[in-house]
C-alpha cells in the first residue's frame, strides 16, 4: 500500500531533496539542483506572493518510493483565465501504483482550490525547469533543466496525462568555416539599427550584472510573454534568479545589445555548463565541488544556451544575427567545444531555423502533459 503525506518537518524536507539522489544514484546523465536552493525554496514554503505549493511524500514499508510538488500559479490562470495546476518535481520508483497515488493526491488537492485541469511538469515560471525527458536519455544533462528514467513518459500517461507540448533541444557545435555573410550582415543590422553590442571589458561582473539586469528581465517579460506556461517575472523572483545564477556568469558568453540610450533591446544568455561539477557532491557545494564549479565557470568545454530575445520591434530587423554570429564566434575561437540550447517549443520554427549556421544536432525532446480533473 503507497501512503501519501505532505513535507511539513526539516525531516521530511530532507527527504524530499534526497529521494532523487537516492533514485539516480550511478545515473551518469542525471545532473542535481543546488541542495541549498531547493532547502530554501522548500522552507519557505514555494513562492507564496505569486503561487500556491505542496509537496508530497510517497511511502511504501515505510521507504519514500516518490515525490511531486503541486503549484497553483495564480498569475498564470489570472492572465489566461484558465484553472490550471502545475505538476513539477515528480520523482518515482517505476511503479504505477506509487505515481498514480501522486498524481491523485495532486488533483485531489487542485480540486480543493476549484482547479479544472493538471499540467506540467512545469515550475513557478518558464525559468524554472521544466517538460519531461521523453528521448534522449542518455544524452548529458544541462545543470537548467530535469534529468528523468525512461520509464517516467509512461508513469504518466499511465495517470491520464496525454500530451499538450514539446520542446526540442539541440547540440551546437562550430561549423566547418565561419559564414562570411553572417558576420556582414551582424555588422550591418547594428550600424543601421544605430545599435551597440556591450563591452566587458572595463566592467566586473557585479557592474555588468547590477547595469543591465533590469533590461534584460524587461527584455524577457515583453519577448516571453505570450509562450507557453510564461509569466511576468515579479522583482522578488528577478532578485532570486540573479542570486541563483550570479556564481555561473562568465562576461565572455553573454550577448547583450542595447541602442544609443543603453536599453536592451536583445540578449542571447549562456552560462558555463556546472552539471559534471555539481555532480559528485548531490548538488552541495562543499569545498571539492566549489572548486570543480569555479574550474567550470572558467574553462568550460560546453556553454548553455539559457535564453534568447530581441524586442518585437527589432525581431524583422535582422538582430538575430547578431547574437547566432556572437554564438558562433565563442565556438570557432575555441571559448568552448559545443553548446547546449535547451528548450525550444517545437512550434518555434523561426528561433530552431538559426541553428543551421552551426553543426546541429537534435538529440532531446520534451513534453508538458494535460490532464482535466
Amino acid at each position: 500500500m503507497v501512503n501519501i503525506r505532505e513535507v511539513k518537518t526539516g525531516k521530511d524536507i530532507k527527504e524530499f531533496i534526497e529521494f532523487p539522489l537516492r533514485l539516480y544514484k550511478g545515473c551518469k546523465w542525471f545532473v542535481p539542483p543546488l541542495y541549498g536552493d531547493e532547502k530554501k525554496l522548500i522552507e519557505e514554503g514555494g513562492k507564496p506572493e505569486i503561487a500556491e505549493s505542496i509537496f508530497l511524500l510517497a511511502e511504501r514499508d515505510g521507504r519514500t518510493v516518490g515525490r511531486i510538488q503541486g503549484i497553483l500559479q495564480k498569475q498564470y490562470n489570472e492572465l489566461h483565465s484558465t484553472k490550471r495546476i502545475r505538476f513539477t518535481r515528480f520523482d518515482s520508483i517505476n511503479d504505477t501504483e506509487v505515481s498514480g497515488a501522486l498524481f491523485s493526491a495532486i488533483e485531489e488537492w487542485g480540486r480543493g482550490l476549484g482547479m479544472t485541469e493538471l499540467c506540467g511538469p512545469l515550475g513557478y515560471s518558464d525559468l524554472d525547469r521544466e517538460g519531461l525527458l521523453i528521448w534522449g536519455f542518455e544524452e548529458d544533462s544541462t545543470f537548467e533543466e530535469q534529468y528523468n528514467y525512461d520509464y517516467y513518459p509512461a508513469l504518466c500517461e499511465a495517470a491520464g496525462l496525454e500530451k499538450e507540448v514539446d520542446w526540442m533541444e539541440f547540440e551546437l557545435r562550430a561549423p566547418e568555416k565561419r559564414n562570411e555573410l553572417l558576420e556582414r550582415v551582424s555588422k550591418r543590422v547594428l550600424e543601421m539599427n544605430n545599435l551597440h553590442l556591450v563591452s566587458s571589458e572595463k566592467m566586473s561582473k557585479k557592474e555588468y550584472i547590477n547595469k543591465y539586469q533590469a533590461g534584460v528581465f524587461d527584455c524577457i517579460d515583453e519577448c516571453y510573454g505570450k509562450l507557453y506556461g510564461t509569466v511576468p517575472l515579479s522583482e522578488e523572483m528577478r532578485r532570486e534568479l540573479v542570486e541563483q545564477f550570479i556564481l555561473i556568469v562568465n562576461k565572455k558568453y553573454l550577448v547583450v545589445i542595447c541602442d544609443e540610450n543603453e536599453k536592451v533591446v536583445a540578449f542571447g544568455l549562456c552560462f558555463p555548463s556546472i552539471g559534471e561539477a555539481v555532480q559528485k557532491s548531490g548538488g552541495r557545494l562543499t569545498p571539492a565541488a566549489l572548486a570543480r564549479l569555479l574550474w567550470a565557470i572558467n574553462h568550460p568545454k560546453t556553454i548553455d544556451l539559457a535564453l534568447v530575445g530581441v524586442l518585437p520591434e527589432y525581431q524583422k530587423a535582422g538582430v538575430n544575427s547578431v547574437i547566432v554570429n556572437a554564438m558562433v564566434g565563442m565556438l570557432c575561437d575555441g571559448l568552448c567545444e559545443k553548446c547546449e540550447t535547451n528548450l525550444n517549443l517545437e512550434t518555434n520554427t523561426a528561433v530552431m531555423a538559426q541553428w543551421k549556421y552551426f553543426n546541429a544536432r537534435h538529440h532531446k525532446r520534451r513534453r508538458s502533459y494535460l490532464k482535466s480533473i
